[in-house]
């Protein structure tokens, strides 16, 4: 193997790495008692990152592709933050409604580029 073949692999492998340790440093419990609308969309966006991590591992999704997952999950979620904020940490139904929508779409770009 050639100096430059080893260098992607260590970089691939650190990536790999580090996804898995991110995926497991959320998957912490992040429920908030009585909110159960912040709750279902702070799940989804847990088992999106963690098909992410499963998909880099495998070596179905580049890491280029889990960044911009990332990227796409921390929109999310800072979108969340903000109507929670508005509303006193509550989400109203047409607020879930757009951000289901969002994570349907981050979930088939996931899917498409895990097959």
């Amino acid at each position: 193997m050639n100096h430059a073949s080893m260098i992607r692999l260590g970089l691939l492998s650190l990536i790999a790495c580090t996804a898995f340790a991110s995926a497991s440093a959320m998957a912490t419990d992040t429920t908030v008692p009585g909110h159960p609308r912040v709750n279902e969309v702070n799940q989804r966006i847990d088992n999106q990152q963690a098909r992410t991590a499963k998909g880099v591992a495998n070596g179905t999704i580049t890491p280029q592709q889990a960044a911009n997952d990332q990227r796409r999950a921390a929109n999310i979620a800072q979108r969340e933050s903000a109507a929670e904020a508005k509303h006193n940490g509550h989400l109203t139904k047409g607020e879930t409604r757009r951000l289901n929508r969002a994570e349907n779409r981050n979930s088939r770009a996931i899917h498409r580029q895990r097959h």
